[in-house]
């Protein structure tokens, strides 16, 4: 796993500095989510996606980060060997576990809202990857002593983690102005609130009963 420098970590955490909606490894898990099916859009294209999703806009420093990013993420996630490095926003290993897997959760929580935004129809296979970083999110944080000893956990799940964009990122790109969010949603449509609030009704896993 990259350090916070080369990651991109400290480049997030320091641009997002001042926005609280929600956490830089959940935004960049709606980012990834949104590039596994779209192109990437420029800084406008961001402000109305993150306007939609009822987010407050970042400072003009952080959306050209978070454009710049989308961009590599989206670029790197059509080329088949480039894809393979793809990898989460979390800290490295220098942080406690208990950060990392809180982080990841954010990040697996932020992908599900992705690519609910982006309106992706998934396989049978891919809704059982789905589901398996459904139970990511939902992982309980209850006991920071429940997780220590944990690195090898904490490994499975982040390699999991990170190669479910890799398996998703195999459809046609589309422009984020077409999606349903920009162009208007049907009465039956779910919102992206919406979205997010079902990321959360799944089954909740304890960390420590997942190293069992």
């Amino acid at each position: 796993m990259a350090t916070d420098y080369l990651s991109g970590w400290d480049d997030w955490a320091s641009a997002f500095g001042d926005w609280t909606d929600i956490s830089i490894s959940e935004l960049h898990g709606i980012m990834t989510g949104i590039m596994t099916v779209c192109h990437a859009p420029d800084t406008d294209g961001w402000v109305r996606l993150l306007e939609e999703m009822s987010f407050g806009i970042p400072s003009e420093s952080a959306l050209e980060l978070l454009t710049d990013y989308a961009e590599d993420v989206s670029f790197a996630l059509k080329d088949k060997d480039d894809a393979y490095g793809y990898e989460p926003l979390v800290p490295d290993d220098e942080h406690e576990l208990y950060e990392r897997v809180l982080a990841l959760k954010d990040w697996a929580g932020g992908y599900i809202t992705g690519i609910g935004v982006a309106g992706v129809t998934l396989s049978a296979d891919e809704n059982e990857l789905i589901g398996t970083l459904m139970e990511i999110a939902a992982i309980r944080l209850d006991d920071e002593e429940s997780l220590e000893g944990g690195e090898e956990m904490w490994l499975q799940l982040f390699e999991f983690a990170r190669m479910v964009p890799v398996s998703l990122a195999v459809r046609q790109r589309q422009d984020v102005k077409n999606l349903a969010l920009l162009k208007g949603l049907s009465p039956e449509a779910k919102t992206a609130n919406e979205l997010a609030a079902e990321k959360l009704a799944v089954p909740v896993i304890d960390a420590m009963a997942s190293k069992q």
